[in-house]
């Protein structure tokens, strides 16, 4: 036997079955040419009677031509004939914004330029007794090339090439979400922002070469006075009714960060210019475990009653409301995060123990509401609601 005719038959045979494995795998469909990140991994929120999972991906765009995304659906753990939810037409255009952009300022906010970034705000609500899912599977159908426009003859309309990401993995954090007190002494307050389409929810910074959300769960507390109203008069900040009213620590914690000195603005104007030294005003951030911050912002210069790594029970005063930094009225800023900044950090999930649900702003009237005890949960946006004393 001719020993180099077996060793060449021997390598023939293996370049035939490398060269057969090599052309399956360029067959193969590769995919849309994209790249997808959650940011910051969901955990369940109650917010009034509701459970959602809360979070973002961004979707940036490494091919050569506009990439259009037709659906996303989003499958709970291994299950893939049941979505928890599909989006598709206007219902996806109103959760995707441009990166860098706060509005999308197009037509179709779901096409992608090359290089572009697209971020999806994403809210997903569960059923009251619905355990959360361990993950979230994505399936997202992209559209590559321009967008037909309505105005092109149907003769030149392109035809569209479609690829799909079959199976995009985020883990839901088991991270459980502090439970806090009021942080006033009672009284009947607005909470505004806690929506998917709120300024508070639509905001990334973009600092020292990372992105965050610290807003993510923001609330803006707005006092409603004897009239049914935020004031009684709208040219000074003691026309709120809110203005100066004690602020309370919400947990036991530690003062971590104080900023204060910053002037407050006259109702209605804006310190000129903003910027990330002030857009807070004077705030206070405390510690309230390894990992969970509280940040209250726009405080009135001067009122701050606490000191650095002061050891501060829940409910102690330690400010009062004001209208300083990116404020056009006297209002609290109130968010917990996982680090210790008012903007370098994730904003995360948190619940208040008690208070009572007076119904939207927008149908608030001071002798018709509702009234609907709640516990361990957030208020919806622009709900009034009234909060229990601290005593």
């Amino acid at each position: 036997m001719c020993v180099s005719c077996a060793t060449e038959r021997r390598l023939l045979f293996t370049f035939l079955l490398f060269f057969l494995a090599l052309h399956g795998a360029f067959a193969r469909e590769r995919g849309p040419r994209v790249e997808v990140v959650c940011p910051s991994p969901p955990a369940p929120v109650k917010i009034e009677d509701k459970q959602a999972l809360v979070y973002e991906l961004h979707v940036t765009n490494f091919d050569v031509v506009p990439l259009t995304l037709k659906q996303l659906e989003i499958f709970a753990d291994t299950e893939t004939n049941h979505p928890l939810q599909v989006i598709t037409g206007e219902a996806l255009s109103a959760v995707m914004m441009e990166a860098g952009s706060t509005a999308s300022g197009r037509t179709d906010s779901r096409s992608i330029g090359p290089a572009q970034r697209a971020v999806i705000y994403l809210w997903i609500e569960l059923a009251p007794d619905q355990p959360a899912p361990a993950r979230l599977r994505h399936r997202m159908i992209f559209a590559s090339g321009p967008p037909a426009t309505g105005t092109q003859p149907a003769e030149t309309k392109p035809a569209p090439t479609e690829a799909t990401l079959d199976d995009f993995l985020v883990i839901v954090s088991r991270e459980p979400a502090p439970l806090l007190g009021s942080p006033f002494d009672g009284g009947v307050w607005l909470a505004a922002g806690l929506s998917n389409h709120s300024g508070h929810r639509r905001s990334i910074f973009a600092i020292d070469g990372h992105i965050h959300s610290p807003e993510r769960f923001a609330i803006d507390w707005v006092k409603v006075g004897p009239n049914g109203d935020s004031h009684d008069g709208t040219t000074r900040n003691e026309n709120w009714w809110g203005y100066g009213e004690p602020i309370h620590a919400v947990a036991d914690g530690e003062v971590t960060q104080i900023v204060d000195g910053i002037p407050e603005n006259a109702p209605r104007v804006l310190p000129q210019p903003v910027t990330l030294d002030n857009i807070a005003g004077n705030y206070i951030v405390i510690r309230i475990a390894s990992n969970r911050y509280v940040t209250y912002a726009h405080l009135q210069p001067g009122s701050i009653q606490v000191h650095l790594h002061d050891q501060v029970p829940r409910g102690t005063v330690i400010a009062r409301l004001g209208n300083s930094g990116n404020s056009t009225g006297p209002h609290l800023h109130f968010q917990v995060t996982d680090s210790d900044s008012v903007l370098q950090s994730e904003g995360v999930p948190y619940a208040f123990e008690k208070f009572t649900d007076l119904g939207p702003g927008s149908d608030y009237e001071l002798d018709k509401h509702p009234s609907i005890p709640r516990k361990l949960s957030l208020p919806a946006d622009n709900d009034v609601i009234e909060l229990p004393s601290t005593r």
